[in-house]
């Protein structure tokens, strides 16, 4: 059956749905002669071949009339046309990226703008959630935000693309505060006020804040305290000339791209991958489950849950699986994955707290998806994980194993023992209350609800991996 994407609703020239793992967008009327003005320009050809956007085809009649029910089920605006877009792997947030990230899709949305205004179109909107990544590669997705340019239009979106891109990197960026909370909290992004009452009084006096976040803050207030003579004022003043537009355009992306995380921005697992928490031999023993594991199963999308830095995301797409999401809660550990995916194909890191996953956020809770709403993987690897949530977040182990089997029908899951020095280390300052924290109860509870294919000790403490299918 089809079913209408819960985030599509905004714009009445088109919305998105899909249809049989397919992702299809109709164009309504409202929407059918600013697309055909962005179309004959060939426009959307061009954006594609330079990466710009997702691949888009415009169906033919015969298709249309094939999935003709759209018309009556989705809208009574009718279908003038009918789209198919290339599948995203999986769709992510603002809020689960990292700094870098964030910047990188900044940049792309302004590489974006500058391009096609020479082209004589522009966006009318700036939201953050029109670009996705398909591994470290950002691509544009609402391609009928496309419209041709009028002489004299201000940047419609310039309000937009500060509280949703610039806001919450100048937040990193000056006051050394991670924005992916806040911004989960808001949907719409960081608004000029509450960044501004968080900037200390040397920050408030730089020119990119002074432009783009104390003026636009005093009239915050202005439009409160009087909003009829705030509006005719601005109605006045959104007046742009082509080369002031332009000139706009770039001293934005120069802007963003001097923009750096405050501090060192470590992560605390920034010699992870080198302690000595395993011995090289049985490092490489680790590795070769892990391989075996991947060249076995052969899975189209592998999720690793606490990726750390992606060393074990990289082996992943080396050993065979198609697309590889890592998830980490260390934002500095996401910034290293992300690094290293930009040297791989098909794998995309992303911001994520086991303990707190995003929830569906937006109109009706649906705007925007849940983590749980979006696990599409095939198999998953849990490495050194489990007792940062068993231990650290007091997570009962069968309500852990019964998640893990809801995210993937196979997985590999390490066990750390209590006795292992990690473990102890967490302990140090806190009542041991983990009376069932065994690895006797850890593998009857996997057993009840799936089946271990196989498993190996790989350290001298007894930590254990589980490869395990799905009964």
């Amino acid at each position: 059956m089809a079913q209408k994407d819960k985030g599509s609703f905004r714009d009445p020239s088109g919305y998105v749905f899909t249809h049989n793992e397919r992702v299809l967008r109709n164009v309504t009327k409202h929407g059918a002669q600013q697309y055909e003005a962005v179309r004959d320009a060939g426009l959307f050809d061009v954006l594609y071949d330079k990466g710009f956007i997702v691949k888009t085809t415009e169906l033919d009649a015969q298709e249309k009339k094939k999935l003709g029910f759209i018309d009556k089920n989705f809208t009574d605006e009718g279908c003038a046309y009918l789209l198919e877009h290339e599948v995203i792997p999986y769709i992510s947030y603002p809020y689960e990226w990292s700094f870098e990230q964030l910047k990188t899709a900044a940049l792309h949305h302004l590489d974006l703008q500058l391009f096609c205004f020479d082209k004589g179109f522009v966006l009318s909107d700036a939201t953050a959630y029109n670009i996705q990544f398909i591994g470290a590669r950002p691509v544009f997705i609402d391609i009928l935000s496309l419209k041709p340019y009028k002489q004299g239009e201000f940047w419609q979106g310039y309000q937009q693309f500060c509280m949703q891109f610039l806001y919450p990197l100048i937040l990193q960026a000056k006051v050394g505060i991670n924005y992916q909370a806040l911004y989960r909290g808001t949907c719409e992004g960081i608004s000029a006020s509450d960044l501004r009452a968080m900037l200390s009084w040397r920050d408030k006096l730089s020119l990119l804040t002074y432009l783009h976040v104390t003026l636009p803050a005093k009239l915050d207030r202005k439009r409160i305290n009087n909003p009829d003579a705030v509006m005719k004022n601005a109605a006045k003043q959104r007046q742009l000339s082509a080369n002031a537009y332009r000139g706009f355009l770039g001293a934005m992306r120069r802007a963003v791209m001097g923009l750096k995380p405050k501090g060192k921005n470590r992560t605390v697992w920034n010699n992870y991958e080198i302690e000595q928490i395993y011995v090289s031999e049985e490092l490489q023993q680790k590795r070769d489950f892990v391989a075996k594991f991947v060249k076995t199963e052969k899975p189209n999308m592998l999720f690793d849950i606490g990726c750390n830095l992606g060393g074990y995301s990289l082996l992943a797409r080396e050993s065979g699986a198609e697309y590889v999401v890592g998830f980490d809660f260390d934002s500095g550990a996401i910034d290293v994955s992300y690094q290293r995916a930009g040297k791989v194909d098909n794998f995309l890191p992303l911001l994520f707290d086991a303990a707190n996953p995003s929830p569906g956020i937006g109109w009706r809770g649906a705007e925007r998806q849940s983590f749980i709403t979006r696990a599409n993987a095939d198999a998953l690897v849990a490495l050194a994980f489990e007792h940062h949530l068993l231990i650290a977040k007091n997570i009962p182990m069968d309500d852990f194993i019964d998640w893990l089997l809801s995210l993937a029908k196979s997985g590999v899951v390490e066990f750390v023992p209590k006795n292992d020095e990690t473990v102890q280390k967490m302990l140090t300052l806190r009542e041991d209350i983990f009376h069932d924290y065994t690895q006797e109860n850890f593998e009857n509870l996997l057993q009840k609800s799936a089946k271990i294919i196989e498993q190996k000790i790989i350290s001298a403490s007894g930590r254990t991996l589980y490869w395990y299918q799905q009964k």
